[in-house]
């Protein structure tokens, strides 16, 4: 296929343009995205049409795929909550005089162009597109082909917006979704500066053993929620409930319940009906097998079953001796990304918080917070489960890094 790399250098020769813009004028332009968006929800609905009718009707991809008019209303609002956070571009971070009259600042600035190759998710484009801008970086997008037709609409807006507002429209690039491109980002080195994967496992492990580009993992979640002897029962319930089904697609949904011995017969059985009702496949260890006898839905775990990512309405259950026994497992299979206990006793809330290792840690609320918009963070590229430049929820602040600026009266060294 022919070389995107023209489209690519147009991109960042477009970032630099972005710089001059009035905070002003950038807030408008994203307030216009927001409403534009709203005005072509039927342009919008009727390409994610063609993209679902390619799907198998019980795909579980469908759900991450959907556009409705409910969730076109969602992304425009998190435009708009995108356009009233503060610049986080141009902000003195530190600033100094030395002895030889040299002045000193360390700034905040853009990083300059976002590459991000994500499936299924439609919203994604305009989220990515709407912090970018905000943040003042270009972007390259890759989506997948699951999603080609929503996202070219959703890009066709975007470059819309762009060019009403005299903003230079190829500051926002789609690429196509051939899998190809993606070879041609790996070694764009420079003309992209950071590289964000968002999706399945197989896609991040992928971006980051083969990019030459500098990678942002937006990890998987396999999320645990332990309840623990001390636990309120009716609340240990709620929040298990609304972990698992609220939205099962979605990478902060439970994938795993841990339930201490102490208490297992009488939460189990509660567990049961509540799960029945959402018809939750349930894949359990020896121990609670039998306590679950019974329930429609009840399959005997494997070992690979600890450990997945289910994005659908499955989950393991897990019996444990005691916090030593939760903590040894979250350790060894956690992805690091939202891990939850429910527990009346402070001292193992103040222990789990402090000895799991992952990005969002929780006492007594469920798993399904860990989000941009729900952190007060506006939209957000992904969830983060590194350690280097962003963790958690990676939203607008993180999408700058700083600059030092030297200001000088002729001194020489």
């Amino acid at each position: 296929m022919k070389s995107v790399l023209p489209l690519i250098i147009k991109t960042r020769n477009a970032a630099g343009s972005l710089q001059q813009l009035s905070n002003a004028q950038m807030q408008q332009a994203l307030r216009s995205l927001s409403d534009e968006a709203l005005r072509q929800a039927d342009t919008l609905i009727k390409a994610n049409q063609k993209d679902l009718s390619k799907q198998a009707p019980d795909n579980p991809k469908n759900d991450r795929l959907l556009l409705n008019e409910q969730r076109i209303k969602g992304i425009a609002a998190s435009i708009k909550k995108v356009a009233k956070l503060p610049d986080p571009t141009g902000i003195i971070l530190a600033k100094r005089t030395l002895p030889n009259g040299l002045q000193l600042q360390k700034v905040s600035t853009p990083l300059g162009v976002v590459g991000a190759i994500y499936e299924s998710r439609p919203n994604v484009t305009f989220d990515i597109a709407a912090l970018c801008l905000r943040s003042r970086n270009a972007c390259v997008l890759k989506g997948s082909g699951d999603a080609e037709h929503t996202n070219r609409a959703a890009i066709a807006i975007i470059k819309k917006v762009l060019k009403q507002h005299a903003i230079n429209p190829d500051a926002a690039l789609l690429l196509p979704s051939d899998r190809e491109v993606v070879q041609e980002m790996f070694t764009a080195t420079r003309y992209i500066d950071v590289l964000i994967p968002r999706g399945s496992e197989g896609l991040i492990s992928y971006v980051r053993k083969n990019s030459l580009v500098p990678v942002i993992e937006t990890g998987a979640g396999v999320c645990h929620v332990y309840v623990e002897a001390n636990a309120d029962l009716k609340k240990a319930l709620d929040i298990v409930v609304n972990a698992k089904v609220s939205r099962p697609s979605v990478c902060n949904a439970a994938d795993a319940i841990l339930v201490d011995k102490k208490i297992a017969k009488p939460f189990l059985n509660s567990l049961k009906p509540a799960f029945e009702k959402y018809g939750v496949e349930i894949f359990s260890d020896k121990e609670a097998y039998p306590l679950l006898n019974g329930y429609p839905y009840l399959r005997k775990a494997r070992p690979e079953h600890f450990g997945m990512e289910f994005l659908s309405l499955k989950c393991a259950v897990k019996l444990v001796d005691d916090i030593d026994d939760a903590l040894s497992h979250i350790a060894k299979y956690s992805t690091r990304h939202s891990e939850a206990i429910v527990s009346e006793n402070k001292k193992a809330c103040d222990r789990f918080v402090k000895e799991v290792d992952a990005a969002a840690v929780y006492t007594n609320a469920s798993t399904r917070f860990t989000d941009g918009e729900e952190f007060g963070l506006g939209a957000e590229i992904g969830i983060s489960t590194q350690k280097l430049h962003a963790r958690g929820p990676f939203a607008l602040e993180k999408l700058v890094t700083e600059k030092w600026i030297i200001r000088g009266n002729g001194q020489i060294r």
